[in-house]
């Protein structure tokens, strides 16, 4: 069940970014959204030396140790802290073996795409059957599909989710919590008079956050293994994405069956900078 104000679905809760691909991210008062997304997010991403695709933690059994780093953008480099604090800068030169240390494999850290990149993806299906161990199966596919060209995003360039959603599926979970890291929204918006899975009935419809910024929700955000990993100090939850297989099992789009679901993806209409409390606005 969903409702909304007159004057809009909320107000901004929290902004977050993951200036490397799949390692953990920062949190933010305020930031630039420009037709690329949040400006640093997703700024670089590891290549695997040996197969040429994106490291990703939607294939866990490669790439879970991604996100026991926490990295943070300035405006000339990233910098990476490891869980043991060591710390780690984009520019560093020997940067591309630390990192291969750490995540097991050959790897460089890469400021664009290569052409037609690709990354895997663990099957959900296998994940709940299976969990996030060897030996499970994974699907190799294109990524930034909805996104501007030379992008490290998996589809659209922003991801919004709703505390309705996080709410809804804190009620639904064994555990009784669901933590917004998990799911690696950039926006959260408060939505203290909406319920359930709001986003859901979004599809189509445009966003106005605060003075400028304007989004255009293109697809409901299917959901992975990253859900269910450890990130930094949250434990594994398989429930993560459990509760949204048997609750929210959803279309994403057209072009795809139903999966679970929580949030959506949009693209930007209009680049403007936002800040915690804005208000948001059907455009």
């Amino acid at each position: 069940m969903t409702s909304a104000t007159s004057e809009g679905p909320g107000r901004v809760d929290r902004l977050l970014r993951y200036p490397v691909k799949s390692m953990l991210g920062e949190e933010l008062p305020a930031v630039d959204v420009s037709e690329r997304g949040l400006v640093h997010d997703r700024r670089l991403a590891l290549i695997d030396r040996d197969t040429g695709k994106v490291a990703s933690a939607k294939h866990p059994r490669l790439w879970r140790r991604l996100l026991t780093v926490t990295a943070q953008a300035g405006n000339s480099a990233v910098r990476m802290t490891t869980s043991d604090g060591k710390e780690l800068w984009s520019t560093d030169p020997g940067v591309d073996d630390a990192l291969s240390e750490i995540v097991g494999r050959p790897v460089f850290l890469a400021d664009a795409p290569p052409h037609e990149a690709t990354l895997d993806r663990a099957d959900p299906e296998d994940v709940l059957r299976d969990g996030t161990r060897p030996p499970v199966s994974a699907r190799t596919g294109r990524i930034g599909g909805g996104s501007p060209e030379g992008t490290f995003f998996d589809f659209a360039p922003v991801h919004v989710m709703t505390t309705s959603t996080l709410a809804r599926i804190t009620a639904l979970a064994p555990n009784g919590g669901a933590q917004a890291e998990r799911y690696r929204p950039n926006i959260v918006l408060r939505t203290p008079l909406t319920q359930g899975f709001a986003e859901n009935d979004w599809i189509d419809r445009t966003l106005r956050i605060g003075t400028g910024l304007v989004l255009r929700v293109i697809a409901r955000t299917p959901r992975c293994a990253i859900p269910t990993l450890a990130h930094g100090t949250l434990p594994a939850d398989t429930a993560a994405l459990r509760v949204l297989a048997e609750h929210n099992r959803v279309t994403p789009m057209e072009s795809m069956g139903p999966q679970p679901c929580a949030g959506v993806y949009a693209q930007v209409l209009r680049p403007g900078r936002i800040r915690l409390g804005d208000p948001v606005h059907w455009a």
